[in-house]
């Protein structure tokens, strides 16, 4: 299950990381208590929109952007989600066993051999 809050809280810490700054500065800028933004950030607490405005401002980053990361993560673990549960009742599609061929970089040192095998029957590929 998907739980906002913790998504909430990644957010704002990534937030407070990325400037460098400590749950202490935070806390005292936002005026709110040290202990209970920790717990907000570890997704433990729910943020009011008032504690999460406050949040916002101490940080200097306007609430819509924090809610667009929220939203653009929580978009991807719905889908990470909807996949995982696709992919326990529907079997996937049988792959072609391929040959070995060499794959060599740009410096001349094989980094890894990939199996090729034409398939046995003739396909139609039609272009979209």
């Amino acid at each position: 299950m998907i739980l906002l809050r913790r998504l909430l809280g990644d957010v704002l810490r990534r937030q407070r990381q990325r400037q460098g700054r400590t749950l202490r500065e935070v806390s005292s800028s936002a005026r709110v208590s040290l202990g209970y933004l920790s717990e907000v950030e570890r997704g433990q607490k729910e943020a009011s929109s008032e504690l999460l405005s406050a949040i916002c401002d101490a940080l200097e980053v306007r609430m819509s952007q924090v809610m667009r990361e929220v939203s653009d993560e929580l978009s991807l673990a719905e889908l990470a989600e909807s996949a995982a549960s696709t992919t326990e009742k529907v079997p996937a599609p049988m792959r072609p066993v391929l040959n070995p061929v060499s794959v060599t970089s740009v410096t001349g040192v094989p980094e890894e051999r990939v199996t090729i095998k034409p398939p046995k029957e003739a396909v139609d590929v039609v272009a979209a």
